[in-house]
């Protein structure tokens, strides 16, 4: 489901998992001086930043450790890299002799993307439905659509490039796709040339 399939229309993208957020607990104190000492692909600057940050390559992800024994785990592309990295990162922690447990485990953010074959007109989109959007083109190219049910929000940008952001659960990035895709249909940028 995870990969690029055709959808109805011959050149759109079905939308592909970018990036999903997870957050773990590992239900200790930490130490993070200690891990950062100890640990390999550790890095820790308390001044600018009260976390641990550690990467690994496989899955490759990027981790969050906090004092608290919260680690929240960035840059995979599946539910079950995500898992696996998370398992990882405690792991490695737990070898430097801390008593982890593996609790709460839980996906906070699902980003996609995908693209459509043709512009999008974002200003009339935004005139059609401005409860839902925002544009200022001069602070981000792109219009912000916040769909309701599913919760999902939309970069939405005026080549056809769309990014998905605020899902739990993988279906409901499908599901919002397929609801707006006929909506973008109606929006499609009439292109001007100029001689």
């Amino acid at each position: 489901i995870s990969s690029i399939k055709t959808c109805n229309t011959k050149r759109s993208t079905e939308p592909r998992l970018e990036n999903i957020v997870s957050t773990v607990n590992l239900a200790c104190e930490l130490d993070l001086r200690k891990i950062t000492l100890q640990a390999k692909n550790a890095e820790y600057n308390p001044k600018r930043f009260a976390a641990v940050i550690m990467r690994i390559r496989n899955p490759k992800t990027t981790a969050l450790i906090f004092s608290s024994g919260k680690i929240v785990c960035t840059g995979a592309k599946s539910e079950t890299d995500s898992r696996t990295a998370a398992m990882k990162y405690a792991k490695t922690i737990k070898k430097l002799g801390f008593n982890v447990k593996f609790k709460e485990f839980t996906i906070q953010n699902m980003v996609a993307s995908c693209g459509v074959e043709f512009g999008i007109n974002l200003d009339e989109l935004l005139l059609s439905y401005n409860r839902f959007s925002t544009y200022d083109p001069e602070i981000f190219p792109g219009l912000i659509f916040r769909m309701e049910d599913p919760k999902i929000v939309f970069l939405i940008f005026s080549s056809g490039k769309i990014i998905l952001t605020g899902a739990k659960q993988r279906d409901q990035i499908f599901k919002a796709y397929h609801k707006i895709y006929p909506m973008l249909t109606i929006f499609k940028a009439n292109r001007m040339i100029n001689i």
